[in-house]
């Protein structure tokens, strides 16, 4: 899938046809007139952002700026758990953890593409707050975890504006502009990505409404890696220091070796590791 002259998005995803969206119609700036420029790309799991960013920058030239993964960041901030297992608090600890990172990494001179950008945290938790903080969960867990969240989601849900209003002030003020991957591949059941289609989906719309409420120019890109890369390259007039299927391989090549080297570490394998009933009641007990 790839945008339109009219700025509209058209395609098929794994799943069956996606909406189509209307991009605004402000006008996007150009790399030539603005060297400075500061680009975020958007996009929910499994969109396929860290390869769209990573070989955009091998591409370009220009830096590209993330947060690590959860999974990468789960192994020292709570060794032996995966996503779907995490407590509220916990949940926030990562939330910020990663916000940490994207500021501290956006706050250099010149130029950069960040893979995310820094609402994503408060989408991700503001979803949460409406499908269960644990959306893949078995249906049990999922109940228990309802019931014990009564007397304190109050308190959470306004963390959660409260991270929401902060982020995107802070989006507001630092990009430029944004390119949202839509939903367009099927989930890697991993058990750190949220395995629930509806949590997904769910924040993609989230991030879609952010973009229009805060009115930064934005356009929809989708289809295969290179047709994003070419089209993003041409929507905001960036350099190009090297062929593009070249730049994508070494941007895969990377991509992999990444989650090569997490999986090298026992931690990670510990959390995969199926937990028995009792432990997953505790789990589901902990709110």
């Amino acid at each position: 899938m790839t945008t339109t002259s009219d700025g509209r998005s058209r395609g098929s995803a794994a799943n069956g046809p996606l909406r189509d969206r209307v991009a605004p119609t402000m006008p996007l700036p150009d790399f030539r007139d603005h060297p400075d420029l500061k680009l975020a790309i958007s996009g929910t799991f499994s969109s396929g952002k860290s390869t769209t960013t990573e070989a955009l920058s091998v591409a370009t030239g220009i830096t590209r700026t993330h947060a690590k993964t959860s999974r990468q960041l789960l192994v020292d901030l709570v060794p032996g758990k995966t996503v779907m297992e995490l407590s509220a608090m916990e949940l926030v600890k990562l939330g910020l953890r990663r916000f940490e990172e994207r500021v501290h990494n956006e706050s250099g001179e010149g130029p950069f593409i960040s893979d995310g950008g820094v609402f994503h945290e408060w989408v991700y938790f503001e979803a949460r707050m409406r499908v269960g903080i644990n959306p893949g969960a078995t249906w049990w867990f999922q109940g228990i975890k309802k019931v014990m969240g009564l007397p304190v989601k109050h308190f959470y849900q306004r963390y959660t504006d409260t991270l929401g209003e902060i982020t995107r002030a802070r989006a507001k003020r630092i990009y430029d502009a944004y390119v949202h991957l839509p939903v367009e591949f099927d989930m890697e059941p991993d058990g750190h990505r949220p395995v629930s289609e509806p949590f997904r989906r769910l924040s993609d719309d989230l991030l879609i409404a952010a973009l229009e409420e805060l009115r930064i120019p934005y356009r929809v890109v989708g289809g295969s890696i290179e047709e994003r890369v070419s089209t993003i390259i041409d929507l905001f007039g960036l350099p190009l220091v090297m062929p593009l299927a070249e730049a994508i391989e070494i941007a895969e090549q990377r991509v992999a070796t990444d989650l090569d080297d997490l999986k090298e570490d026992a931690r990670y394998h510990e959390a995969q590791r199926k937990k028995s009933l009792l432990r997953q009641i505790q789990y589901a007990m902990r709110y």
